[in-house]
């Protein structure tokens, strides 16, 4: 195993310092640090970040490896700074049994860009009927710890309740994509004046607030824990900052695009910006980047949601929901968050690493850089600007809503337990 002698970086943008990656560790931190026959990285002017941690992935396979692949998704992933990633569910055979969760666990491993934990589905199918075998997926080799139907909502209130008390047995988490079925039959794009000015049905924001609020209701009467995936809506952040100050133990998600990108966009009619849940308004990117900035809103995460071309390019009613963005993500955390003052760097490892892998109880990941602690670090620098280009991407897909824009920040190395799985911006 090579060791890294990382020389002049600011750690969490502090002071610049030496930083020594060995045996898999952080062996030493401080200024004059020196190691025989490390490979000695100039990083003046580069922060150095704890590995990030990704709770919302879909990495497609197995089914759909048209779309992505665990290691196509996962390179894209370390050359977005990510040493984990939680893989969601929607896959074909959906992941809700022991042996799925296996077979995409393993996958991880054996690409081994960065560390794969399966999300397991919290019903049978997706279906809403009948609860999946949590308890087989969190005992098998994949040890799942968070489940989600996302993508579909569990709507069935006496089903989210059983398995909001299952998950109990062994510390798990329900991770619910909030989105009342009948209140969305049909939507294409986020409620409002414009909505009816495009002649696109209307997604209204208490579809995913009514929701939100009976799951956390429900969290805290049967005492477990609630996680509440890519909240959009101003009225969402004010459900959970009203649930945290009961002190009931729910956290939350912002997804890029949505503390970046509003409805307007939708004016174009390009299916590149259909998303569930769907772009909102302007006042509601505010109210979620003021959330994330206060902690109502725990972690970023990507909704990594790549697609074939021909489930993009289409017309907009046809088009599938999703977007790409493991590989955009710190950049625009950087744009929205840290450059108008709302996060530091601290604040940005906070959300991105230490507190999804506190959520995904997962321990290898999201813990500070200090000597001892596993290698897991990212080395990014903040002071280049960036074209977006599609074809750049590690992804198998393309569709991602920033091409041709400019952002800031580069990712420049990304070590997997002190092994470069990034290099100088490029894959190892």
């Amino acid at each position: 195993m090579t060791a890294y002698l990382i020389k002049n970086v600011a750690i969490l943008g502090g002071a610049p310092t030496d930083l020594l990656l060995e045996d898999g560790v952080v062996a030493s931190i401080g200024a004059g640090v020196s190691a025989d026959g490390a490979e000695v990285i100039d990083a003046t002017g580069l922060i150095a970040l704890p590995g990030l941690v990704d709770l919302h992935t879909h990495l497609r396979e197995p089914g759909r490896e048209d779309a992505e692949t665990v290691e196509s998704g996962t390179q894209a992933a370390a050359l977005g700074g990510f040493t984990a990633v939680h893989a969601m569910a929607n896959t074909e055979p959906v992941a809700d049994t022991a042996g799925v969760v296996e077979q995409v666990w393993r996958l991880g491993r054996e690409a081994g860009y960065c560390d794969v934990y399966p999300v397991g589905a919290v019903t049978v199918g997706l279906a809403g009927t009948q609860l999946a075998e949590l308890g087989a997926m969190a005992d098998s080799a994949a040890r799942v710890r968070v489940f989600s139907d996302d993508g579909k909502c569990v709507s069935d209130a006496v089903l989210m309740r059983r398995a909001l008390e299952y998950v109990k047995a062994f510390d798990g988490v329900i991770a619910q994509h909030a989105q009342e079925p009948r209140l969305t039959e049909g939507a294409q794009m986020n409620e409002g004046d414009l909505s009816g000015r495009l002649g696109l049905a209307g997604w209204p924001a208490v579809a995913e607030e009514a929701i939100i609020a009976r799951d956390c209701l429900l969290a805290a009467h049967v005492g477990s824990r609630l996680h509440v995936c890519h909240v959009s809506t101003a009225g969402s952040v004010e459900i959970v900052r009203w649930a945290k100050s009961k002190g009931w133990n729910v956290t939350a998600e912002a997804c890029p695009h949505h503390l970046l990108l509003t409805d307007e966009l939708a004016a174009s009619y390009n299916p590149i910006y259909k998303v569930n849940p769907p772009l909102r308004t302007a006042a509601d990117g505010e109210a979620l980047r003021a959330g994330l900035a206060d902690g109502t809103i725990d972690i970023v995460a990507t909704d990594h949601a790549p697609h074939p071309h021909e489930d993009k390019d289409c017309e907009w009613a046809a088009a599938a929901f999703g977007m790409l963005g493991l590989e955009t993500a710190l950049s625009i955390v950087q744009e929205t968050m840290v450059d108008p003052g709302l996060l530091d760097w601290a604040g940005v490892a906070d959300r991105m690493s230490y507190a999804p892998a506190r959520i995904g109880r997962v321990s290898d990941h999201g813990r500070p850089i200090e000597q001892g602690a596993p290698a897991n670090v990212v080395l990014y620098d903040p002071s280049v600007r960036r074209t977006v280009e599609p074809s750049e991407s590690a992804s198998l897909s393309r569709n991602t809503p920033y091409a041709g824009m400019e952002l800031p920040g580069r990712v420049v190395a990304t070590f997997l337990r002190g092994t470069a799985t990034v290099l100088d911006g490029k894959l190892q």
